[in-house]
């Protein structure tokens, strides 16, 4: 079966662990000051503060921008749950509005909408799939309400909205590095700023609300990054370019095998550059394709099944988004990896072909 996901792992990865295991410093160090530094600057940024997971990131973002018990924060009812749950691990409530029934992405006419219905506090977009949201609209949309943005990036490495990377719009931006992102540190995330004052909140947060030596300004929690993990992020790092592209040209074949088919590709908005974190299809009769996919050998997902807020932890946040239950109903993701062969990709060009529904 050709797996939905594979990370990608090398030599550098391994060499770059030696030589931290060899060092002794195996908690937070150097090795994660650096690629806080790359990172930042791959992105525009001007501070990245790294973390033990995507959404400890998100959590820690939020808290340093304020948002706390009582607080409301807008955004949507299609991702991982991880973005939800950020908001309630800060105190606060999610507020959805619906998606734009194309990219999946929070749409930003439904978003001003409920801004204009609800007293919300901040703004979360998510760029789905590797898909950049319409960041001008969300931009204004913050401005316009005095509430802070933050961009939700865990899978978007490398995508850019008109020439300018993710990561680098809002007042915060955070990343997951988990194993099947567009680059891993096996568990890991990264809060990127041009707040020094976000910085800051971030750091102590994610470091038991330290200010230096044993002195603790605020109560916070354990999220570091490891230098066991930020020397694996580095090697990824180095070969990010190279995996985005992969992607980008294995998602163009497959377009092209869908092109006789009745199941929609993903869309590439123009202004955006999709990282392509997943190649998600749509089709109505979503299980015969499926069913025909995985028969012939090749892995497929469905993300997401259920959107959040029919989640049992959500079912008590009200919701009017029918095009993104739409979506959760008709989706399925292709394999796109970098770690795909030639043949592969061929292998699963030919069963997407073949398919009659």
């Amino acid at each position: 079966m050709i797996p939905i996901a594979k990370p990608v792992i090398g030599d550098e990865e391994a060499e770059g662990v030696t030589r931290v295991l060899e060092s002794g410093m195996l908690a937070e160090g150097e090795v994660v000051r650096e690629f806080e530094g790359e990172f930042a600057d791959y992105c525009g940024a001007e501070h990245a503060v790294a973390t033990a997971n995507g959404t400890a990131a998100l959590h820690a973002a939020l808290v340093a921008l304020g948002i706390g018990e009582g607080d409301r924060v807008l955004t949507t009812p299609f991702s991982f749950v991880a973005t939800a749950n950020a908001i309630r691990h800060a105190g606060a409530e999610p507020v959805f509005a619906d998606v734009d029934p194309v990219t999946y992405n929070l749409d930003p006419d439904a978003a001003r909408e409920v801004a204009t219905a609800s007293d919300v506090d901040a703004i979360l977009v998510v760029h789905l799939y590797g898909c950049p949201a319409e960041m001008d609209a969300f931009l204004d949309l913050a401005a316009d309400f005095e509430v802070p943005l933050v961009e939700d990036c865990a899978q978007a490495h490398g995508a850019t909205y008109r020439g300018q990377r993710v990561g680098s719009f809002g007042d915060a931006a955070c990343f997951s590095f988990y194993p099947t992102k567009n680059m891993t540190t096996g568990e890991g995330g990264m809060v990127l700023t041009d707040r020094e004052d976000v910085a800051d909140g971030v750091e102590r947060f994610v470091d038991h609300g330290r200010v230096g030596g044993y002195t603790h300004a605020s109560v916070g929690h354990n999220f570091r990054m490891t230098n066991v993990a930020a020397a694996i992020g580095r090697a990824q790092f180095e070969r990010l370019p190279d995996f985005v592209a992969r992607r980008r040209e294995n998602a163009t074949r497959l377009t092209a095998a869908l092109a006789e088919t009745d199941v929609e590709p993903p869309v590439e908005p123009a202004g955006h550059t999709h990282a392509y974190h997943q190649y998600t299809v749509r089709t109505p009769d979503r299980t015969a394709f499926r069913d025909h996919l995985e028969s012939h050998g090749v892995g497929t997902a469905i993300y997401y099944p259920q959107c959040i807020h029919e989640q049992p932890a959500y079912e008590d946040v009200s919701h009017d988004a029918p095009n993104a239950e739409r979506a959760a109903a008709e989706v399925l993701s292709l394999p796109v990896h970098p770690a795909l062969s030639n043949d592969d990709i061929d292998h699963v060009t030919e069963v997407i072909a073949s398919y009659d529904g």
